[in-house]
């Protein structure tokens, strides 16, 4: 016979006190960052919850809205932070690296804005470049222009080190590791038709990427300056 004491006990206890959006969207953030987007089912945060799932969609829709929630939240702490800077050449480095470093520490965000460029804080985040540039004296015929190249490059290079992050974390492969073996194998193409690349392999596996991002963040800024 079924001892149910006994049974019922190994559940996990649901929880008695309320359950916000605040606190579901952080679990979330917290679930795709260590295993990816796959990772993140309303039955797997259901469980990490103790809760049921009522309680989730009352303040959810579905995952597509759980995901589109949490990334907007990510960015929004980053646009929190922007502006400081009396510089707008200072101010708009600062917050082009501060979306960077976002997307780096959540690599599921650059995938999530690449389908729903409209979110909120997207738009947040390309008002703000809109508003930098008009401090550097960018003319308004310009302006547009200049802000989606910006924007494109940051969310580019952004989406393209996200996909690498995915890549290694499904093969189980470290970046050190990553770099190095495509390094090996820019290293072995012919130098006679590709004589940068195989000049490029050696700063390949010590490059750094936010270094390397930054130099791009420059050239624009140096190119910018044409365009008062």
């Amino acid at each position: 016979m079924v001892n149910r004491t006994a049974k019922g006990s190994a559940r996990s206890p649901r929880r008695t006190d309320s359950l916000s959006r605040r606190l579901i969207i952080q679990t979330a953030i917290e679930m795709l960052d260590s295993s990816g987007e796959k990772a993140l089912t309303l039955r797997a945060l259901t469980e990490r919850l103790s809760t049921g799932y009522g309680a989730i969609y009352h303040h959810v829709k579905d995952k597509e809205d759980l995901l589109a929630t949490a990334a907007d939240e990510v960015i929004t702490s980053v646009m929190s932070g922007a502006g400081a800077d009396a510089d707008p050449r200072a101010a708009l480095r600062a917050l082009t690296l501060g979306l960077f470093d976002a997307i780096d520490a959540h690599p599921w965000v650059g995938a999530e804005f690449s389908r729903q460029p409209w979110r909120p804080a997207l738009l947040d985040f390309y008002e703000g470049v809109g508003r930098l540039l008009d401090a550097l004296d960018v003319s308004e015929e310009a302006r547009f222009d200049a802000a989606g190249a910006l924007v494109n490059y940051v969310l580019g290079v952004a989406a393209q080190n996200a996909a690498n992050a995915r890549l290694r974390m499904g093969s189980g492969t470290d970046r050190e590791t990553f770099l190095e073996d495509a390094a090996t194998q820019w290293a072995e193409v012919d130098p006679g038709r590709h004589p940068f690349v195989h000049a490029a392999a050696t700063r390949l596996s010590e490059h750094d990427d936010r270094e390397q991002f930054l130099v791009g963040v420059d050239i624009f800024l140096a190119g910018i300056s044409t365009l008062r």
